[in-house]
This record gives structure tokens, C-alpha cells and sequence, in this order.
């Protein structure tokens, strides 16, 4: 029985080592960001013009992942939630935020550079973009979906 312990403890502790044996190590400047051109990425909210760079992980699985979302200016993204709970941080411009079922100007914060927001699962919100636009970083724990509150609105459905 001692035996036996002691090799499950074993093959245990050796798969928690093989998970770890080789971390990602990334160090990257914004002058080395490699910005794409608008495409959908899953956790986002697709809204044309929109460019998303994937720093860590992958947010269509299980796990840690962080984007970059670049927002051109005069953006609005309509009421949506994703399933997974996420926190952001403003890098650049001015990002307009707010909770709610339906896009609503007035409700939305003036967030400015350095501000911070969470984004818990499955709650609705919605934001836009006025000169210069903004550039969010979102990090959260996989894997992520966006939907829209009103289908209509989903960019991934036109």
C-alpha cells in the first residue's frame, strides 16, 4: 500500500512538474505589438474596425489569456456579455463604459487612461470610442464567448 501512495504521489507531483517545466516568457514593447486588421476573436466584441492583439494564452480554452483591443475613434458596441469574468485597464484615449441591457449614451463613465473596469460573466455592458479612440487590455479566464443581448446587433451575424 506504501508502495502505491507513493507512486501516485509520484506521477502526481510529476504531472504538476511537466505542466510548469517550460513557462511562457514574453516581454514586448507597444512599437512591438503586431496590430492585425479587424478580424473576429473569440471574447470580443467583433465590432468592425476593431483591432485585437492576443498577449497571453488563448481565449477559446480553459486557461489565463490577455488582450489588446485597439478601438478606432466614433465606435459603439452595443449591449453584450461574455461568459467568462474579466478585468480591463485603459492604455490609451478615452474608453466610454456602462452596464446595462441596451446601449445608453447617458449611462455610460468616461474612463481615461489607467482606469480600471471589470467585466463579471455574464453581465451585459456596452462602451464606445470619441476622438482619439482607446486601446483596452483585457484580461480574463477562459474559454470566453460574447453575446449579444439583441442578435441583431451581433457584427458576427450580418
Amino acid at each position: 500500500m506504501r508502495i502505491l501512495m507513493t507512486l501516485l504521489l509520484l506521477s502526481v507531483v510529476g504531472a504538476a512538474l511537466a505542466q510548469d517545466a517550460h513557462p511562457t516568457q514574453q516581454r514586448v514593447t507597444p512599437k512591438e505589438m503586431q496590430w492585425p486588421a479587424s478580424a473576429p476573436v473569440a471574447g470580443t466584441s467583433n465590432v468592425a474596425g476593431i483591432q485585437t492583439v492576443v498577449l497571453k494564452g488563448d481565449p477559446t480554452k480553459a486557461g489565463l489569456y490577455t488582450l489588446m483591443l485597439k478601438v478606432p475613434p466614433n465606435v459603439k458596441i452595443q449591449a453584450h456579455s461574455h461568459g467568462d469574468d474579466r478585468t480591463a485597464v485603459v492604455v490609451s484615449g478615452v474608453w466610454y463604459f456602462g452596464y446595462g441591457r441596451e446601449f445608453n449614451e447617458s449611462a455610460l463613465k468616461e474612463l481615461p487612461v489607467g482606469s480600471f473596469y471589470t467585466e463579471p460573466p455574464k453581465v451585459e455592458h456596452f462602451a464606445m470610442t470619441r476622438s482619439p479612440g482607446a486601446t483596452i487590455e483585457i484580461t480574463g479566464y477562459g474559454p470566453s464567448s460574447t453575446v449579444y443581448v439583441d442578435p441583431k446587433n451581433d457584427p458576427t451575424k450580418k
